[in-house]
């Protein structure tokens, strides 16, 4: 990195904890976290680990395979360092042989060592320059395994003789037990070996090796003192010179050990004054070393009682509180069976929530969907929404353990939450008049709760387990928060609802509900965010209007592009489509298939909404002609292609992999309908994406009486005037493509983006609920008056039952719009009641007026 430091650093690759774990597990080890490897930020994870030629990887296997031998090695040079230099003058035998052959095995990894590469601690960055891997081992640890690897044959003629004592330079050797320490470091956070007993073999090793190197070193000062006789071992054993090397090793070992568990000098103790040093030295050192092994036991053993002591304390704490406040006893039972449970799942790892809470989100978010999606999946209100968000749902959901008996939910409560039910049973209790009555029990996969949460009122019943039960448990702000953001899935919803309530036929309360939240909906006070295809599809054209009047966009559409005018045309409802008309929905609008409402109209046979669409401005030709056409022919209807015929649209029009109706007609072998196709000019000789034409499909399936309208049409073209094209306009190019109205075509859609960008929030929770503070605000037309519905009615034509529609913004206006209606000339408002309307200022939303004309008497019909 240039500007950094002297040197420029190769950056090879960052490593992210997952993959370091991958590279790891490769070589059966679970170490991803004992190198202390942290990416940086930004890393990415996905690049191919790639060094320069020759260069080693650290988490390469067999290089790590390499360092697990040395460490086997470390272990030998652990035990025969201090021996050899406590009890051996000169090199001798197979001893002098092993060492030699060690240290040509660390010689070989020094070598190796200029080739791997490092990780940079302050970049976190795999180096794999040569010169900067050499520097750096060079101005560390090159030193010290060097000088540890030198024989000691060669030692002994380098030194004085007064310093030539065998193995003096082994001692060095030690510095290799870093690699123990590492290896230990390792075992301990790898999950394939137990801890305690890891730390046990840990704390083993360690006092046998301070033992060992006690001993070897007590035995050298013996050794070396100039009276045998006045040392420690002389005194009680005078020729210890000629005993065997086994039993003054036995000896040495002996005291080292009786010194270090304190229980020694009874036999064995200092004679001179440089082994009561080394006494002294040796005790303060077991001091240390006493606390470190009695502390790191004292830990493993209380780390396996400290939940249970935990535990005792808390209940303990529970009960005194209960006593204090005097809690009813079976309210104290609840406690005590709630921390109990705690502390079972804590103890037996059931307990999920904490282990997930540990996790990052995405980790978290897919362990949830692979134990509880099909569980969810299959909840009656969850039913038929989109794989997003239930993965959503899902991922927000807390698992919680409830023991018998306990409530989860309190009738009357605020509706915070709500639950999935995982495991167990529950049963669903209503207090009436001090009595508790059993409504229902929930099984695995119901629902508690969601009344209240849905429809915001207080819990209807209390939910009190049976057994131990497994729930998931879902915020209701986090759940209408999801809801926003899938206002399409909100409108499943909702209708699952109520589809479920109209179930509950045998249950009263049930019932209610029901009636309470369809009042909620037609007057559009669900705190849940609604559609304008919610309301279609429930033919609610009260609801549609006041969502309408709150200023949801009228073209406001699902992910396919269908939008309530598509719903309203193909259920043929002509109020909801007016309204819609009314509010600026384009007629024109098409979907993610190129369909028209007109088209869902025409398809469903609806009479009165297709003239209703034609008179907006509607036009079969604004959506996909070729997949109008191609539709009537696969369902061999000729009234279809007869009505898009009458309604301005062409069936000759290939749909966009190339396919006519023609096509299709011939692989139906419907000769009439091919008849027809052609009189409306049909090309016989027009290819598809595969390069068949009509005229080649009606010969490989053997259609006679095609192929004879085909040969007939063929005969009809060549004998007709060449002067066809002469009736049709000459362009500058034949390609030019035609301009659209400003008017038509820009406006609209510019309107309709604009109110694409504000859909968002009137269609959230928050815009439902604004909407009803300010809907005077919203809901005004150009001149600034209130979008008023009334019903208008003509007594003198005998239509008392009126007709619905927008309120002008003048009396004149209205009656034009009467004469429309009914046919005749109107000169005058009047109420209900009777009374003329002099003023639109004075008429209310929802009003019934009577147009009529001066000659009409009041009374003269009965309303």
């Amino acid at each position: 990195m240039k500007g950094r430091g002297v040197f420029h650093m190769s950056p090879v690759r960052l490593m992210c904890g997952h993959e370091l774990e991958r590279e790891l597990s490769r070589d059966g080890s679970h170490f991803s976290l004992s190198s202390g490897i942290l990416p940086s930020l930004g890393a990415r994870s996905n690049r191919k680990l790639k060094l320069r030629r020759f260069i080693i990887s650290p988490y390469d296997r067999r290089y790590r395979a390499w360092e697990t031998f040395l460490v086997i090695l470390v272990v030998y040079i652990a035990w025969v360092s201090p021996f050899e230099f406590g009890f051996l003058e000169k090199s001798k035998g197979v001893l002098a042989l092993l060492d030699n052959i060690v240290n040509a095995f660390f010689a070989v990894d020094i070598f190796l060592t200029f080739f791997v590469a490092y990780l940079d601690r302050t970049t976190y960055l795999l180096v794999d320059n040569r010169k900067q891997i050499a520097w750096k081992y060079l101005s560390t640890w090159f030193i010290l395994d060097f000088i540890s690897t030198i024989p000691s044959e060669i030692e002994r003629r380098m030194l004085p003789h007064k310093f030539g004592s065998y193995g003096f330079f082994n001692m060095l050797r030690l510095w290799r037990l870093r690699r123990v320490s590492s290896l230990f470091a390792r075992l301990e956070k790898d999950r394939s070996f137990n801890y305690f007993w890891v730390r046990c073999a840990k704390l083993i090793c360690v006092t046998l090796f301070a033992v060992h190197c006690a001993g070897c070193f007590y035995y050298l000062i013996a050794a070396r003192y100039h009276d045998p006789s006045k040392t420690w071992i002389g005194a009680s054993m005078p020729d210890f010179h000629e005993q065997s090397m086994w039993v003054r090793y036995v000896t040495s070992l002996y005291w080292s050990i009786t010194t270090l568990t304190t229980v020694g000098y009874g036999d064995l103790h200092a004679e001179n004054t440089t082994e009561m040093v080394f006494d002294i030295v040796y005790m303060l050192f077991n001091l240390g070393l006493t606390a470190y092994l009695i502390g790191n036991m004292t830990n493993l053993v209380v780390h396996g009682t400290s939940r249970t002591r935990k535990y005792r304390d808390t209940i303990q704490a529970a009960t005194g509180f209960a006593q204090r406040n005097g809690l009813p006893v079976r309210l104290q039972e609840q406690m005590i069976s709630h921390l109990s449970l705690k502390y079972r799942t804590d103890s037996e790892g059931l307990q999920q929530q904490e282990t997930l809470d540990a996790l990052p989100k995405a980790i978290r978010s897919s362990i949830s969907h692979y134990l509880f999606y099909n569980l969810v999946t299959s909840v009656y209100l969850f039913r038929g929404i989109s794989n997003d968000m239930l993965f959503q749902l899902v991922s927000e959901m807390k698992a919680e353990y409830f023991p018998p008996r306990e409530d989860v939910i309190l009738q009357n409560e605020a509706p915070t939450d709500f639950y999935i039910l995982v495991t167990g049973s529950v049963d669903l209790i209503d207090h009436r008049s001090g009595t508790e009555q059993k409504v229902r029990v929930a099984k695995a996969g119901d629902l508690v709760g969601e009344m209240g949460v849905l429809c915001y009122r207080p819990q209807l019943f209390t939910a009190r387990t049976r057994s131990l039960c497994q729930l998931l448990r879902l915020n209701r702000a986090t759940f209408l928060s999801i809801i926003q953001s899938n206002v399409g899935d909100g409108t499943i919803i909702i209708n699952n609802l109520l589809q479920y309530l109209r179930e509950q036929k045998d249950n009263p309360v049930m019932e209610g509900v029901l009636r309470e939240i369809e009042n909620m909906l037609a007057r559009g006070q669900l705190d849940l965010p609604l559609t304008l295809c919610f309301a279609v599809i429930r033919g609610d054209d009260l609801l549609l209007h006041q969502l309408l009047r709150r200023g949801l966009d009228p073209d406001e559409s699902d992910n396919n592009g269908h939008t309530a005018l598509h719903i309203a045309a193909s259920k043929g409802n002509e109020h909801c489509v007016r309204l819609l008309l009314d509010y600026g929905a384009d007629p024109n609008c098409k979907d993610s298939d190129g369909v028209v409402p007109l088209w869902e109209a025409i398809v469903g046979k609806h009479e009165d909404v297709v003239s209703l669409l034609i008179e907006n401005g509607a036009h079969l030709s604004s959506g996909d002609m070729g997949f109008f056409a191609c539709t009537a022919a696969e369902q061999n209807s000729l009234e279809l292609l007869e009505e898009i015929i009458r309604s301005g649209g062409s069936v000759t029009a290939p749909r966009k992999d190339g396919t006519t109706a023609l096509h299709l007609a011939v692989c139906e072998g419907n000769a009439q309908i091919v008849e027809f196709l052609l009189e409306q000019g049909a090309d016989i000789d027009k290819p598809d994406c595969q390069g068949w034409t009509p005229r080649t499909l009606a010969d490989q399936q053997g259609h006679d009486e095609i192929k004879a309208l085909f040969e007939a049409k063929k005969a009809h073209d060549s004998t007709a005037p060449p002067n066809g094209a002469a009736s049709h306009r000459v362009t500058r190019y034949s390609s030019a493509p035609a301009i659209p109205h400003a008017k038509d075509d820009d406006f609209s859609w510019s309107k309709r983006d604009q109110r694409r960008s504000k859909t968002n929030f009137h269609n959230s929770l928050f815009g439902v609920i604004s909407a009803a503070r300010h809907v005077n605000k919203q809901s005004q037309n150009h001149s600034g008056m209130p979008l008023l519905r009334v019903t208008i009615s003509c007594p003198e034509k005998g239509n008392t039952a009126g007709k619905l529609v927008l309120m002008p913004d003048s009396l004149r206006e209205l009656l034009d719009i009467g004469s429309k209606k009914f046919g005749f000339v109107p000169s005058k408002v009047l109420t209900k009641e009777g009374a003329e309307v002099d003023d639109v200022k004075l008429i209310r939303d929802g009003d019934h007026l009577l147009l009529v004309s001066d000659a009409w008497k009041e009374g003269g019909v009965n309303l």
